[in-house]
C-alpha cells in the first residue's frame, strides 16, 4: 500500500518539511485548503526534486474557473515529472459564500461539469486544438497557440473528485478518474452509502472499475507509549468532533448508529466553544472513523478498513506532532501490505451491491 502525508505548513517551512517527510519513506505529499495555499507548496516540492507522487486533497473547484485549475495541473504535472494527480472537492455553501466570496450553485452538477471541461481543455491543449466545451456553467471554445502550453510530456494528470453524499459520489465515479473518500468516514459507511452509489456512477459512465481509483484520507492517532498515544487520540477527537458539527457528514453518523452526535457538537460549535467539542465525541468512534495505536497497530487498522479496494491512502495527524520513528514504523508497516487482491475494487463493489445483499 502506498502511503501520502500531509504537507501543512507555512511556505518558510516546507523546504524543512520535505525532508522531514522523506525520512519517513512516504510515497507522496497531499495539500488541502486550509491555512494555506493549496497549489505552492506542491510546486515547491516539485521543484525540490524529492520524487514523490503529489496531490491537492482537495483544491476547491466551485470558486475556480477549470481554466485556472487545468494551467495548475498542467504545471504540477511538469514540475514533478509526471507525479501530480489533482485532486477536486466542493465545500459546503457557508464556505463557498461566505470564505471564497463566490456563488453556492447546484454543487453536484458544477463539478461535474468542472472535471469534464479540465479534461477538455487538457486534451486540447495535447491535440493542438481549441477546446470545444460549452456547458451549463462554463464556455471553454479560445485557446490560441499564445495561450496553450501545448501538448504535455508526461500526459494528462488524472483528475480526482472529493465526494460524501450519494449524487457527488455517483458523478465521481461518471466521469472522474478517481474518488477521494473523506477524512470522517467509516467502513460501514463506504459499504452501505458509497460503495453502491460508486456502482451507479460507473454504470452510468459506462466504466469498469478497474478504470476508477479509490483513495481513502484518514485521521490517525498514534503513539508508541501510553502518554504520546492519549495526547495524540485528543488532537484526533478534537478534528473528528468539528467534522462531526458539519450537517453534510451526518450520514457517516448515521451509519454508526449515533446520528444524535451532530446535534451535540453543533449546539457547542454554535456557542463558539470549539475546545470543548471533543468532549461530546464517543471515544469509540475515534476507532470507527479514524485509527489510533501504536505505529504497526494504526497500520493494521488502515489496512484492514482499506486494504481490500484501496492502493493508496492519505493520512494524517491532527493537532499532535508524532516523532519520525513513529511515523517511519508507521509508514513501513503500511508499505508492506499487499496490494488488493484478484478482482480489487470491482469484487468489492459487486459484494456489497444492493443486489449481493439481496441475495445473501
Amino acid at each position: 500500500m502506498k502511503v501520502f502525508l500531509q504537507l501543512d505548513t507555512p511556505l518558510s517551512e516546507v523546504s524543512t518539511r520535505i525532508d522531514n517527510l522523506l525520512t519517513s519513506g512516504t510515497n507522496g505529499l497531499f495539500t488541502f485548503e486550509g491555512r494555506h495555499d493549496v497549489f505552492i507548496p506542491l510546486a515547491i516540492a516539485a521543484s525540490s526534486g524529492c520524487g514523490l507522487d503529489l496531490m491537492t486533497n482537495v483544491a476547491i473547484a466551485m470558486p475556480r474557473s477549470p481554466l485556472h485549475l487545468a494551467h495548475a495541473a498542467w504545471d504540477l504535472q511538469l514540475l514533478s515529472g509526471g507525479r501530480f494527480r489533482l485532486g477536486l472537492g466542493s465545500q459546503v455553501r457557508a464556505h463557498i459564500e461566505r470564505r471564497y466570496g463566490a456563488t453556492w450553485t447546484k454543487p453536484v452538477a458544477k463539478m461535474r461539469e468542472s472535471v469534464l471541461a479540465i479534461r477538455e481543455i487538457l486534451t486540447a491543449w495535447d491535440e493542438g486544438r481549441q477546446p470545444k466545451h460549452e456547458g451549463e456553467f462554463f464556455t471553454h471554445t479560445l485557446s490560441s497557440p499564445n495561450f496553450s502550453p501545448g501538448p504535455h510530456p508526461f500526459g494528462r494528470p488524472p483528475v480526482l473528485m472529493g465526494a460524501l453524499g450519494p449524487l457527488m459520489t455517483r458523478a465521481a465515479a461518471e466521469v472522474a478518474d478517481g474518488l477521494l473518500v473523506m477524512p470522517f468516514n467509516s467502513r460501514r459507511h463506504l459499504e452501505e452509502r458509497t460503495f453502491p452509489e460508486i456502482s451507479r456512477g460507473l454504470d452510468r459512465g459506462e466504466r469498469e472499475a478497474d478504470s476508477f481509483e479509490i483513495i481513502p484520507q484518514v485521521v490517525v492517532a498514534l503513539g508508541s507509549t501510553p502518554e504520546r498515544l492519549q495526547a495524540a487520540r485528543e488532537g484526533a477527537r478534537k478534528l473528528l468532533a468539528f467534522y462531526a458539527s458539519t450537517p453534510a457528514y451526518t450520514p457517516v453518523l448515521e451509519s454508526e448508529g449515533c446520528p444524535e452526535v451532530h446535534e451535540q457538537v453543533r449546539t457547542i460549535a454554535r456557542e463558539g466553544n470549539w475546545e470543548s467539542l471533543e468532549e461530546v465525541f464517543p471515544n469509540d468512534l475515534l476507532t470507527r472513523i479514524g485509527v489510533e495505536g501504536t505505529p504497526r497497530e494504526a497500520a493494521r487498522q488502515v489496512a484492514a478498513r482499506f486494504g481490500d479496494f484501496a492502493e493508496t491512502v492519505c493520512c494524517y495527524f491532527p493537532g499532535y506532532q508524532p516523532t519520525t520513528d513513529e511515523v517511519r514504523d508507521f509508514v513501513e508497516a503500511l508499505q508492506e501490505k499487499a496490494a488488493p487482491g484478484p478482482g480489487g475494487l470491482g469484487a468489492v463493489l459487486k459484494a456489497t451491491s444492493p443486489l449481493a445483499s439481496a441475495v445473501s
